[in-house]
């Protein structure tokens, strides 16, 4: 139906084979945790896109490995994307994005065509879809990161291959680097949170895949590691959260090898685990997730 607080998952690999990407979008809907395929996906067909949403109105799927700079934008009142007219500053995958939900999204972070590791943030005011780039980036070019969003105060970079956290205070943009970041050099890993309350970083990858989650509360910023773990070892994986709720972890690279289609859920009143009956439509890795929740 219109306007269903849903999770949406884009693309990726429908198996862990180079290349192997298409432009599916799954939606989970968060009133029973029913899973559908839209009619209609990504105007392109990547991996490792990022993306983030403005809870209400619309979803954003940026960039993705091949490279790309296009940005789609899903309206949730139709689920019908189209191309933005202004996409990033850059071609760009690897990795993520946040929103201050009702006011800005941000990308940043990344690889591209050029090589090396990109520090760049990009900035699109939910408005009128304008883009700018921020005068201060990222600590360190960073790619195979994530993000996640404190929605109305700031927004983290969790970096890739490194433990460093950069966090984007929304009043000004400025940036500031947590003095504890994340449990281990995670690459590949998923972030969401419990906006008010709570961050989440996911899985990654560091030599082995993990099943760990960190948790960082908001306002404080203080990390614990949950005592509840992944069901498998997992990366390449993609996370989003239904606010005041409950998080989910979608598909992913289990043990460093081959992808899964699997479904998991975190209550965050209680931070417990369990794998949920509903599927993605296929095995499926390099993957990236939103949200259209009613707790923003």
């Amino acid at each position: 139906g219109l306007f269903t607080t849903a999770a949406y998952v884009m693309g990726g690999r429908a198996a862990y084979v180079s290349g192997n990407n298409d432009a599916t979008t799954n939606r989970l809907a968060f009133a029973d945790d029913t899973m559908a395929v839209l009619a209609t996906g990504r105007s392109i067909t990547s991996g490792y896109p990022s993306a983030f949403a403005n809870s209400g109105t619309a979803g954003y799927f940026l960039g993705g490995t091949g490279y790309y700079d296009t940005v789609d934008k899903f309206p949730f009142a139709t689920d019908v994307p189209s191309a933005l007219g202004t996409g990033l500053s850059g071609a760009r995958g690897y990795s993520g994005g946040c929103a201050n939900s009702g006011t800005a999204g941000y990308q940043g972070g990344g690889a591209g065509d050029a090589g090396g590791f990109i520090a760049t943030v990009d900035k699109f005011a939910f408005s009128d879809d304008g883009r700018t780039t921020l005068g201060t980036g990222l600590s360190n070019g960073n790619r195979f990161g994530d993000w996640f969003a404190n929605s109305g105060t700031a927004g983290y970079m969790v970096q890739g291959q490194r433990e460093d956290i950069d966090k984007f205070a929304f009043s000004d943009d400025s940036r500031t680097t947590l003095s504890t970041g994340s449990s281990g050099s995670w690459e590949f890993p998923a972030g969401m949170a419990n906006s008010g309350t709570a961050g989440y970083v996911t899985g990654g990858h560091y030599g082995a895949s993990v099943d760990d989650i960190d948790k960082f509360a908001f306002p404080g910023d203080g990390r614990s590691v949950l005592s509840a773990v992944i069901s498998h070892n997992l990366h390449r994986h993609a996370a989003a959260a239904d606010s005041g709720t409950a998080g989910y972890i979608f598909g992913g690279s289990v043990n460093g090898g081959s992808a899964t289609d699997e479904v998991e859920k975190i209550v965050f009143a209680t931070d417990s685990m369990s794998v949920i009956a509903p599927v993605l439509d296929a095995a499926r890795s390099s993957i990236s997730g939103m949200a259209n929740t009613a707790g923003l």
